[in-house]
C-alpha cells in the first residue's frame, strides 16, 4: 500500500507500508542492487521519505533497509539529524571482539516493544554510494549498532531472533514494552 502525503521538497511524498514482524518477506534474503541509474533512484526515494514520516509521526528511528518496504534489494538508507546515508551493497568485513549490550526496536514491529541485544563496538562496512563507487567505513558505538541491525534486514534476520525462548516464554527483563522503555530510559 502506497500513501501520499502533501508536497515537500516540490515532489510528493512516496509513503510505503512497512512490512510488520510475521510477515514472510522480511526474511527472505535482498539481493545486490545493479541498477544505480533507475532502480535504486526509486529504492532511495521511498527509503527517505517513508523514515521522515515515520520520524515525524514516532520522534524515533534513524534509518531503515529495503527490505522493510518491499524492496528485496541490499539497500539501508539513514538519517542522523539532518546527515543521510546511503549504504547499497554493503557488508560487514571487520568487527570488533569488544560488545556491548543496545536496546533495540524496529518500524517492523511497530516500535511495539525493544529487546536487548549484544553487537559490536566497531564495524567495518565496504559498500557502494549511491552512485556506484565503492566505499570503506568504520563505524562505532551507536552508529555500528544502527548498521549492524540494518545489515540484519537485508539476510532476513530481526532482532527478535536474538532472543531465546526462555526471553519469550518468561518475558524477562531482555525485552520491554515500548511503555516501559520509555519510562527506564527516556
Amino acid at each position: 500500500m502506497i500513501f501520499q502525503t502533501g508536497k515537500e521538497r516540490r515532489r510528493k511524498q512516496i509513503i510505503r507500508e512497512v512490512l510488520q514482524l510475521g510477515d514472510p518477506r522480511l526474511r527472505k534474503r535482498s539481493e545486490p542492487v545493479r541498477d544505480f541509474a533507475g532502480e535504486l533512484v526509486e529504492i532511495k526515494r521511498d527509503l527517505q521519505d517513508t523514515l521522515i514520516h515515520l520520524r515525524d509521526r514516532e520522534r524515533l528511528g534513524r534509518a531503515l533497509a529495503a527490505p522493510q518496504i518491499g524492496y528485496h534489494r541490499r539497500v539501508v538508507f539513514s538519517l542522523a539529524g539532518e546527515q543521510e546515508q546511503i549504504l547499497v551493497n554493503p557488508k560487514i568485513v571487520e568487527e570488533s571482539e569488544e560488545t556491548f549490550s543496545v536496546w533495540d526496536s524496529c518500524f517492523s514491529f511497530d516500535l511495539a516493544f525493544f529487546v536487548k541485544v549484544t553487537r559490536s563496538l566497531r564495524i567495518t562496512v565496504e559498500y557502494q554510494d549511491e552512485h556506484g563507487q565503492e566505499k570503506k567505513e568504520t563505524f562505532t558505538e551507536d552508529r555500528a549498532e544502527l548498521y549492524q541491525h540494518e545489515l540484519d534486514h537485508l539476510e532476513g534476520v530481526l532482532a527478535t531472533d536474538y532472543l531465546c525462548r526462555q526471553d519469550l516464554e518468561q518475558g524477562n527483563e531482555n525485552i520491554v514494552t515500548r511503555q516501559e522503555w520509555e519510562k527506564r530510559y527516556r
